[in-house]
């Protein structure tokens, strides 16, 4: 009995063993087959130590392909303080290198650390001294590729494009902004070591970087480059505290053309304060914005049919009272009778004392919500402003007198020119942007397209013709001849708004604007600059911004292959204006025939004959009366 009783155990036993090896079995074979990848992941884990290897950033082009912001490739300094065989001699000549003291290196070279890299000294090293470097051959001492942010056109754009920290991070404008795009995933040559740090024999394997995606602009280069060549002309003429430019594509809300004074080069953004580097003025600055504001009450006051630009007519004495506030008009002893197109023309600010009158101040201030000011557009960039409008509450007869001749209302020139392309495109207040394609940084396909952004509908198509014939004849006739361009249909409105400070407006100190188009019949562009306190200039910004705008214009021509038009209003010539004239066609005329067909101009022969074969320029070109017209001649 008693030894069935130890039988029985033993075989117990041993279903025991056999369970428990058929267990150890399973579990070997399913770590072994299953588990393995995971496993060996995991220990390779615990081996494993990575040497960064940073990616490039995205690059930024412009509309054209024309690459605003680029990389360089560098090489910083990591440090395996484990692997350093002797540290005294290490830090020495590490430190000797990169010019900085010992002590400062022994703290990178003893860190207890399994990879420590060397910053600030070590990064982004010069070629020179990573070779010396190199040459060392010191265990524990690895120079890794790291890219490095470069604008090859310096402070152009810089307020748009922004900077980049030393980690290659965005701080300001597009590189804050699309910071997420812009920047790629990081790779590593990863290499084995115990638990000391010491490199066990073990192939390095190499994990590729992923470069961010490039990012397309809308920005025109060539018409950036007008703006920054403009800007700095003002800079040199004028002093100003501050100049501005802004162009945009009334049709769309695509920004063309963005600058501002002063600026700055991100490629050495450590060299400038915080205000150079936050304040993007076209999107930022908010001031008074004076007559370029006209527009906007123009045009309020049209669609709501309260004038006839060419039928009703104002009285301007050369002032008008409203309450205690007696408002002058520049010119002294007023403008007479004038139609309330030639109100436009002049400038004449009891014209538009009345406009607002008439409009009232429900009515005008509900335009001025409608076209958007008092709030930001919503452009794709940081550090918008706002703008100040009145409360309605708060306006009464003086503040609406004033608010409908651009005074004593704030605006930033981003909403100008959004609300003022509103005006002239049929009515349409387009959101603004810079950001037109987000590209593969590989092949450069599209992966994402920003389209236009349609806010809200404004006034008629047919309000927005009459106001794009009144501006066009602003230029032509008023106030902003100096921007007229000959076979070309410009229109705009020049602005001089007095500054204020602690409340009281200063004395000759003022921001003086223009606000030009083309072509006024068809716009593509509409082109805002403003300087803020111009030295040495009359106070006046038709001999200030205008030529200077009249410039920019030229090249936003040449930039967007404008053809010229016909059908035009006439410019009203003053004394000392070029008079165009169109060149006939004097080819197979003898020359008395060309000589009294160009009696308008100076006439060169070449050749021998009596009849002409060739001329220059060619029949139907428009040049100044005076100019050399040169024919030749053939028997």
């Amino acid at each position: 009995m008693f030894t069935q009783k130890i039988d029985s155990r033993i075989k117990l036993v041993l279903v025991i063993i056999i369970i428990l090896f058929i267990f150890i079995v399973a579990r070997v074979f399913y770590v072994q087959v299953f588990d393995y990848n995971k496993l060996s992941q995991l220990a390779k884990d615990l081996w494993s130590r990575d040497l960064p290897i940073e990616a490039n950033r995205g690059l930024i082009l412009d509309r054209n392909g024309v690459v605003l912001a680029d990389n360089l490739t560098t090489t910083s300094l990591v440090l395996i303080p484990n692997q350093i065989k002797d540290k005294d001699t290490t830090s020495s000549k590490l430190a000797e290198i990169l010019g900085v003291s010992k002590e400062e290196m022994d703290a990178h070279v003893n860190k207890k650390t399994s990879i420590e890299r060397v910053h600030p000294e070590g990064r982004r090293l010069s070629y020179d001294v990573a070779d010396k470097i190199s040459a060392l051959n010191l265990p524990g001492v690895y120079l890794v590729k790291e890219a490095k942010r470069y604008y090859p056109y310096g402070s152009q754009l810089s307020h748009v494009l922004g900077y980049v920290g030393i980690d290659n991070q965005g701080l300001s404008g597009l590189e804050l902004q699309y910071d997420e795009y812009l920047t790629g995933e990081a790779g590593a040559i990863k290499y084995f070591s115990d638990a000391k740090g010491n490199q066990l024999n073990l192939s390095e394997v190499y994990v590729k970087p992923q470069d961010g995606m490039n990012i397309q602009l809308t920005i025109d280069y060539n018409i950036q480059v007008s703006l920054e060549r403009e800007l700095d002309n003002v800079v040199d003429m004028f002093q100003p505290d501050m100049a501005l430019a802004v162009v945009i594509d009334p049709n769309n809300g695509e920004i063309l053309g963005m600058s501002s004074r002063p600026n700055y080069d991100p490629n050495n953004y450590q060299d400038y304060s915080m205000e150079e580097l936050s304040r993007n003025l076209p999107i930022w600055a908010s001031y008074e914005p004076g007559s370029t504001f006209k527009i906007i009450t123009t045009a309020a006051a049209i669609e709501e049919k309260l004038i006839d630009l060419d039928k009703d007519t104002f009285d301007d004495s050369g002032s008008v009272q409203v309450e205690n506030a007696r408002i002058k008009c520049w010119k002294a002893g007023g403008h007479g009778h004038q139609t309330f197109l030639q109100v436009l023309e002049n400038s004449c600010n009891p014209g538009f004392v009345k406009m607002g009158q008439l409009l009232g101040k429900e009515k005008l201030f509900s335009y001025l919500d409608l076209f958007g000011f008092g709030q930001k557009t919503g452009i794709d960039l940081n550090g918008e402003g706002e703008g100040i409008i009145f409360p309605l509450d708060k306006v009464g007869p003086v503040e609406l007198a004033t608010t409908a001749f651009g005074q004593g209302v704030s605006v930033t020139p981003i909403q100008q020119v959004a609300a003022v392309s509103a005006v002239l495109n049929g009515g349409k207040l387009y959101q603004p942007y810079i950001v037109k394609n987000f590209l593969e940084p590989e092949t450069n396909t599209i992966v994402q397209t920003n389209e236009k952004k349609l806010v809200r509908n404004t006034i008629s198509e047919e309000t927005s013709a009459i106001m794009r014939r009144a501006l066009e004849s602003v230029v032509a006739r008023g106030g902003g001849k100096a921007a007229y361009i000959d076979g070309y249909r410009i229109g705009g409105k020049t602005g001089t708004a007095q500054k204020v400070k602690d409340g009281q407006y200063l004395v000759n100190n003022y921001i003086m604007s223009f606000i030009g188009i083309v072509p006024s019949n068809q716009p593509q562009a509409i082109l805002y600059i403003a300087i803020d306190n111009p030295k040495n200039t009359a106070m006046l910004s038709s001999y200030t911004t205008t030529p200077i705008a009249r410039r920019i214009l030229l090249d936003i021509i040449d930039a967007l292959d404008i053809p010229k038009q016909v059908g035009g209003i006439e410019k009203s010539y003053e004394w000392n204006d070029d008079i165009y004239y169109e060149v006939p066609n004097v080819i197979g005329k003898n020359v008395e025939e060309a000589t009294k067909d160009l009696e308008q101009f100076q006439v060169e022969y070449s050749g021998e004959g009596e009849k002409v074969v060739e001329q220059s320029p060619e029949a139907g070109e428009r040049i100044p009366g005076g100019s050399t017209v040169r024919l030749l001649l053939s028997s």
